[in-house]
């Protein structure tokens, strides 16, 4: 009887030490998903400014062309709806 009381203490004990460490488990998988998340939308962030500069050069560069008389200003329409495109 003695023995049978030990072992229900051990199994209890083992189910209560087996939760904590599944919910420390699902935590830190939980964390580390957040932190791939946050990463990627900075990864995004840096990717859409990057492309925004891009297109700013590339229209200041079109609008030389334009001042200098060297495309129209049909050509520079074109040019600039296909670059914001």
């Amino acid at each position: 009887m003695l023995a049978n009381t030990i072992y229900l203490i051990v199994f209890i004990i083992l189910a209560f030490v087996l939760s904590i460490a599944v919910k420390a488990i699902t935590r830190g998988v939980e964390a580390k998903q957040t932190l791939k998340e946050e990463k990627n939308l900075q990864v995004n962030k840096e990717e859409n400014e990057i492309s925004n500069i891009e297109i700013v050069k590339q229209l200041k560069e079109l609008k030389d062309l334009h001042d200098k008389g060297i495309i129209s200003h049909d050509e520079f329409k074109k040019a600039k709806e296909k670059i914001l495109n």
